[in-house]
């Protein structure tokens, strides 16, 4: 059975090298899944909020070292990695408040005498997720989903195979029940496997428009319910009376925040014409103050990215975009250094047709496409397959919030950074996919939503109602 490696992004040495699971092994995985679902589903929300709460205080006391291993394997600056187990803990700590609330049953009024909503865990959901958020995307995930009463099993992408087992040993350690989380290292080729078996009742994916089809071919073949966060081409629209500082300095910070490796990071800025040239100053002053270097060091801002065939496709990208008429203002090569190294590039002039307009663009560079105004600002944010988030810079709130509504994406941010937060809901349309994760409606996702009628209602009379 051919083995699995993961490899450090800055020196391009192996890090460590994995043994896949065999049948015999994840067969016993999914058996322990399904019976721990059987006791965790009658277990109350007081003791799973425990559970969690002790999950949130694993993360922060294990934070340095966890930290360290996000970096070692796909490359995150180590300030940065911090802040994403911060954030993690923040998630089950929400979540153990919350979720009681979120699922309470809902009583409505009918012909019953009483009648109510109720939302009941679906059973084990398989989790597939990327290294580019290697904690986050997991545990925005899995603290919801435990709450509601479901398990969780993690195919966790390769390349970080060390933070899916620590994933997996944070909820051990914070006393869930065997068989609650697992992960299970597999090649992306098992996946679908996975689906099919009938211990598997639901999934959610965060990944790329590709895995997205299969994964929801799969399931849609089995009838199980899905989840997917898929890819993103998001716009920053920057109108004529835009704070042009402001909106520079937070264009740098979320094209090249995790190296660009982001779903919703900023990958398109559209800029009114009659301040394009001196946003387009700004932003490139801005963007050549990163420090690029070892993610290990506290004072680097931009690190490698996390693979090498994902850097050499970002460089083809560039290449081609500049070939049919696309102009560097900053950077746009290889660094001549160990690991996977792009310089943080802004590429001026870009148009429809050109690839870093057309296709998601992974890494640290960022395509400014000129606008007549703000009405074609919005047909060009909305002139693409993807529909995840979008930001929008003007002083005018009102007209902000009037060309909100005509933004095709699942998410719109004025004046700020697009980002996931617990208290808000998540997800994308068009190719960016469907469903939603965090606030209560990722909560409910994975929940079946029941009715349930006791009756009839004597205080009125009989009555009756039309069947279906």
């Amino acid at each position: 059975m051919q083995t699995i490696s993961t490899i450090d992004p800055s020196t391009a040495h192996v890090l460590e090298t994995f043994e896949p699971f065999t049948a015999i092994r994840l067969e016993a995985t999914l058996e322990r899944a399904r019976n721990a679902f059987s006791d965790w589903r009658t277990t109350s929300f007081t003791e799973r909020a425990k559970n969690l709460r002790a999950a949130a205080g694993q993360l922060r006391s294990r934070k340095p070292d966890l930290a360290a291993v996000v970096t070692r394997e796909m490359g995150k600056p180590i300030i940065e990695a911090e802040a994403e187990i911060e954030k993690c803990a923040s998630a089950c700590d929400f979540y153990a408040e919350h979720a009681p609330g979120f699922l309470a049953d809902e009583r409505v009024a009918s012909n019953a005498a009483l009648s109510y909503i109720a939302y009941r865990p679906l059973g084990p959901v398989l989790a597939v997720m990327p290294w580019n958020y290697p904690f986050w995307q997991v545990f925005r995930f899995a603290a919801p989903a435990l709450m509601a009463g479901n398990v969780g099993v993690l195919k966790h992408a390769t390349n970080v195979t060390r933070s899916s087992l620590e994933i997996e040993r944070v909820f051990r350690d914070a006393g869930f029940p065997e068989g609650t989380f697992a992960s299970v290292i597999v090649p992306g080729k098992d996946v679908e496997k996975m689906i099919d078996d009938p211990r598997i009742v639901a999934v959610t994916l965060t990944g790329s428009e590709q895995t997205g089809m299969s994964v929801a071919g799969a399931a849609g073949r089995n009838l199980k319910k899905t989840v997917l966060e898929l890819g993103g081409s998001d716009a920053f629209i920057v109108l004529a009376d835009a704070d042009l500082d402001a909106a520079a300095k937070m264009a740098a910070k979320s094209r090249f925040q995790n190296s660009g490796q982001s779903c919703i990071a900023a990958k398109r800025f559209i800029v009114e014409d009659g301040v394009y040239d001196a946003f387009c100053e700004r932003f490139v002053a801005v963007t050549e103050q990163l420090v690029i270097g070892d993610p290990r060091e506290r004072t680097t801002t931009l690190g490698p990215m996390a693979r090498e065939d994902l850097r050499d496709t970002l460089a083809g990208l560039v290449k081609e975009t500049v070939a049919r008429g696309g102009r560097i203002a900053t950077g746009g090569h290889e660094l001549k250094r160990d690991g996977f190294y792009f310089e943080p590039t802004i590429v001026l002039d870009v148009q429809p047709g050109m690839p870093m307009f057309d296709e998601e663009t992974f890494g640290p560079a960022a395509a400014v496409i000129r606008a007549r105004d703000a009405d074609e600002a919005v047909r060009l944010a909305n002139d693409s397959r993807y529909g995840l988030g979008g930001n929008l810079w003007t002083r005018d709130l009102d007209r902000a919030k009037s060309i909100a509504s005509r933004l095709e994406s699942g998410g719109v941010f004025i004046n700020g950074m697009t980002a996931s937060d617990p208290r808000l809901p998540f997800g994308g349309v068009k190719h960016s996919g469907y469903g939603r994760e965090l606030s209560w409606f990722g909560i409910r996702e994975f929940t079946n939503i029941q009715t349930v009628w006791i009756g009839p209602d004597q205080s009125h009379g009989a009555g009756g109602t039309a069947a279906e």
